[in-house]
């Protein structure tokens, strides 16, 4: 079985971010075939940096979520390659694609797919139970500022502390990269921000490589990149001066 843990790949010109954690090449992803064929990816390259946390901006239907489900295992692209820390995942079987997505990748969606029957500590401990190198679950909710919450059911949370929920179970296992799609999607502005919060601290302290994709062209300047998609390709890359708070974002 392949060893996701070893291999490292060199990043040329940009020395504040060494390593190179996840790279996608030339990524295509259609649907249908003949006259009917709908390009979801067209030729996308993306690169994900060690620590960074990185914005993925761009429009419905530009192909951020496909390009996500694809970076973290759950789908397979048309053509094109991904890389994980000097591996391809695109010649990975199934067996391979399983262990990828249980040890190395947490996932953060716009709903929190909570169990309704169990409390917010429970929720958390289902992930660690499966996990090589698990945090403790209470510690977990503690980093996403919910150590107060931790026996209370989803339905006697706010949809904000539901998806803090979802994001302490989602780096409980310690994973190398955070793929996080449309977070704030369901959530009012000041609600969004805690949750914008939680995941800039799992990035600062833990060190969890971080990718958030939005539509929100104000969670932009969180970033220390943003990767800017148009229909299916990748049409700008820009790095911020300086990260903002998301205490400081407004839309």
């Amino acid at each position: 079985m392949t060893d996701w843990r070893s291999g490292a790949v060199p990043v040329p010109n940009e020395p504040r971010h060494p390593e190179v954690v996840l790279s996608a090449r030339d990524l295509t992803k259609t649907y249908g075939e003949g006259e009917v064929v709908v390009y979801a990816l067209r030729g996308a390259n993306v690169d994900f940096y060690a620590g960074e946390l990185v914005v993925l901006l761009g429009p419905s239907g530009s192909g951020k979520s496909t390009l996500l489900n694809i970076l973290g295992g759950l789908d397979v692209p048309t053509s094109g390659t991904v890389i994980y820390r000097g591996r391809e995942l695109t010649a990975a079987d199934e067996r391979e694609l399983t262990r990828y997505r249980r040890e190395h990748v947490g996932f953060v969606f716009q709903f929190y797919n909570l169990i309704p029957s169990l409390t917010a500590l429970e929720n958390v401990e289902l992930v660690t139970e499966i996990a090589e190198d698990p945090m403790d679950p209470s510690a977990a909710l503690q980093v996403v500022g919910l150590g107060d919450r931790q026996h209370h059911f989803p339905a006697q949370l706010s949809g904000g502390e539901q998806q803090r929920v979802a994001i302490a179970r989602a780096i409980a296992k310690r994973p190398q990269i955070l793929l996080c799609d449309e977070p704030t999607g369901a959530l009012d502005f000041e609600t969004g921000v805690l949750v914008l919060e939680a995941l800039e601290r799992v990035n600062r302290e833990l060190g969890t490589t971080t990718a958030v994709i939005t539509h929100n062209v104000a969670i932009a300047r969180m970033a220390d990149r943003v990767i800017r998609f148009s229909a299916g390709r990748v049409v700008a890359v820009e790095r911020n001066a300086e990260r903002a708070r998301p205490r400081d974002l407004a839309w």
